[in-house]
């Protein structure tokens, strides 16, 4: 009788708690789109172009230091029950020498950094990172103990908490900065460091730990180990994959231009990258709905159920990457204008097309490596990602250094990538298939394709419009993608019941 009266109030808990977590990141989604709107309003232009290449090489880092950390904390929590506090301070005697350790690299390779991209006043923006890099990594684990404590409103209220709190820094500091004759670039980066330092400080205090003599036994820094570093490693290819175009053309332009006219364009490949990473966004939430029931099902050695799920999911996530990129790719202009001005649109309009199709490909990648992780096969996706980043990199140093200086130079980066992209998807796709016995079914991805084409030449005919018309713009597209979907068989009310279905599954699971 007590076993069922607590069930419903865990369940109700846990409810309310994921609701939470998803509107935190939705919140925290929206946070950084609007900062990179308005830096540009900040810091100027070229400040935030710079920033841009500051920003790359820390975010491959602060990436696999919070999905690492907040992951294994919180598989170390949840796996110890009764021994919670135990767990949490053997988790954090791995990660605060880490994060120091972390912190202390990243500032060592500030000056490195700065050299390739034969730019030397990115060295002291570099260096306030480093601190960035400490704070997340003692802020991450924190937040990893409360997701595996099962304290999600709390997990959100500092997620909340922290993307206001980064917001403001970057915005607020970098324009302080500027207004005292000092550079935008750092003015932000100091702004971030002092926002991480804060968030961490509320997270240790609102974590607190009880000293008990059983943290020894609980988890040992070997098996923490074990955990950390597959999901570290699958991270910070995944990551570098993302970072590496933006890394390797800021060298190019500035090998080829001068140094403010080169930020400038770094600055408008930017714009072009923070649409461009939708499709992967919208898509990540998808895996994170359809995929948790691979494990189960391949546990089960249901290989009919693994099937269908990788099936079903993958073509639904491509009929949904599609809608996205259709929508960017046909009115890249307008979307860049939506956020930034008309000169960043008109710089980078060109640009976005190319790299929305290349980014589309990313993001199925990402639900093929999902699949493929799911399954057992995390080395596989790690090593398919390693060598994509390896190969973007290779293509764009050969490609890159061959354009003039400035647009064509941004041309040939999205080029470079949206070619690795897409080969790299096709042996994703075969390898998916083999593993599971499905991937995208080919009379989709050829209906998919055909949609994406009639909507792009349907934008191309409409000319750029203003911020108040472009949502107007962007559901006709939207419209036109769906209703060819529609009219070659492609969308069906089945599809929708299924959706249906597996979202109940994932709430009961």
């Amino acid at each position: 009788m007590t076993e069922n009266k607590i069930a419903p109030s865990i369940a109700k808990r846990a409810g309310i708690g994921g609701v939470a977590v998803l509107g935190a990141k939705v919140f925290f989604i929206l946070s950084g789109f609007v900062q990179n709107a308005l830096l540009p309003r900040f810091i100027g232009r070229a400040s935030y172009g710079a920033l841009a290449l500051v920003l790359a090489p820390a975010n491959i880092v602060n990436n696999v230091v919070v999905a690492g950390s907040t992951q294994s904390a919180s598989r170390a929590v949840a796996g110890a029950p009764g021994n919670e506090d135990a767990a949490q301070r053997a988790a954090m005697r791995v990660h605060v020498p880490l994060a120091l350790a972390a912190g202390i690299l990243f500032a060592i390779a500030a000056v490195p950094i700065s050299r390739f991209e034969h730019a030397p006043y990115i060295a002291a923006p570099l260096m306030a990172m480093s601190a960035v890099v400490l704070f997340y990594g003692l802020y991450a684990p924190l937040v990893g103990v409360l997701n595996g404590r099962g304290l999600f409103v709390r997990q959100a209220m500092l997620d909340t908490i922290f993307a206001t709190m980064r917001t403001a820094g970057l915005l607020g500091v970098g324009w302080l900065f500027l207004r005292a004759g000092r550079s935008g670039a750092l003015g932000s980066t100091v702004g971030f460091a002092l926002a991480a330092l804060a968030i961490a400080t509320i997270a240790s205090l609102m974590v607190r730990v009880k000293t008990t003599p059983k943290a020894a036994d609980v988890l040992s820094g070997a098996r923490y180990f074990a955990v950390l570093v597959p999901l570290a490693v699958a991270q910070f290819f995944t990551n570098a994959l993302m970072q590496v175009d933006i890394m390797l053309l800021g060298r190019f332009l500035h090998e080829a231009g001068p140094a403010n006219e080169a930020d400038e364009w770094v600055a408008a490949y930017r714009a072009c990258q923070l649409f461009a990473f939708l499709p992967y966004q919208l898509l990540l939430s998808l895996t994170q709905i359809l995929f948790p029931m691979l494990a189960r099902a391949k546990a089960e050695g249901d290989a009919s159920g693994v099937r269908e799920y990788v099936a079903r999911g993958a073509r639904l996530g491509a009929i949904a990457g599609g809608m996205m990129v259709s929508v960017i790719a046909g009115m890249p202009e307008t979307a860049i204008r939506f956020a930034y001005d008309a000169d960043m649109a008109a710089r980078g309009a060109s640009t976005l097309r190319i790299l929305a199709l290349g980014q589309g490909a990313f993001a199925m990648l990402g639900i093929g490596c999902t699949v493929l992780s799911s399954l057992g096969r995390e080395r596989v996706s790690a090593t398919l990602t390693a060598l994509a980043a390896a190969s973007a990199a290779g293509v764009c140093a050969i490609v890159v250094p061959m354009q003039g200086f400035g647009e064509a130079q941004l041309h040939g980066t999205a080029l470079s990538m949206a070619i690795v992209l897409v080969i790299a998807l096709a042996a994703c796709a075969v390898i998916v298939s083999r593993v599971a016995g499905s991937f995208v079914p080919l009379a989709t991805a050829a209906r998919v394709a055909i949609a994406l084409a009639i909507a792009v030449a349907v934008g191309t005919r409409i000319p750029a419009v203003s911020r108040v018309l472009a949502p107007v713009v962007g559901l006709t597209l939207a419209a036109a993608y769906g209703v060819v979907l529609v009219v070659t068989g492609e969308i069906r009310a089945a599809d929708l019941r299924w959706i249906r279905g597996a979202l109940s599954r994932a709430r009961s699971s």
